[in-house]
């Protein structure tokens, strides 16, 4: 397939954002993970979809995605932190599949998702030269991270944000801009220009 094998249309079988897909198969499940999997399933595939291009592959992934963290699932509970835990297996669910098929991944291939790329480009005053945003966007802490992708990569509006992390609205918000911060000094780019209490530049 051309364009980095990316699909850019969304057949029916693959589903579509915000479809649920079956829960693992490995019934009985603990309540919890039953929770966290109804709770995290829409945001891992639409995470795995962006990266990877492709619906159909994401499905495939995260099912491998939720297995690994069911296995492992106790041991998760006890480290504490389970949002960084679990988005640490997302993560590499992904990087793994996109080593495996040797190529980068399909949000810097892809239309959409460049264009979204582009915005936060924009937004954080990036020249188109500025390279490594989407590494230093991996490197960002758990919350900073989920709300960027959440926010820029993915669209969500903050009290969908909000819903999904259990937090109020302005902690979504504290750690969007935590993380804007982040990736300004991450890449080496100069302190953002004051407003006064008018919104206007100082």
């Amino acid at each position: 397939m051309g364009n980095g094998d990316v699909d850019t249309g969304v057949s029916p079988q693959d589903g579509g954002h915000g479809q649920p897909v079956p829960a693992p198969p490995d019934l009985p499940l603990p309540l919890d993970f039953e929770g966290f999997y109804l709770g995290h399933q829409e945001f891992f595939h639409d995470f795995a979809e962006i990266h990877l291009g492709s619906r159909r592959i994401a499905e495939q992934v995260i099912h491998g995605v939720f297995l690994e963290i069911l296995g492992g699932w106790d041991g998760l509970l006890q480290q504490g932190d389970l949002e960084q835990q679990t988005l640490v297996v997302l993560t590499r669910g992904v990087t793994r599949r996109l080593e495996a098929d040797g190529r980068p991944p399909a949000f810097l291939i892809n239309g959409p998702i460049t264009r979204n790329l582009e915005a936060v480009r924009s937004e954080l005053e990036l020249n188109s030269s500025a390279g490594g945003l989407y590494e230093a966007i991996l490197e960002l802490p758990p919350r900073q991270f989920t709300v960027i992708v959440l926010r820029h990569l993915l669209g969500y509006p903050t009290k969908r944000i909000a819903r999904y992390m259990g937090l109020d609205t302005r902690t979504v918000d504290y750690h969007g801009r935590k993380g804007r911060e982040r990736l300004r000094i991450r890449l080496d780019l100069p302190a953002a220009v004051g407003k006064n209490k008018k919104g206007e530049r100082q």
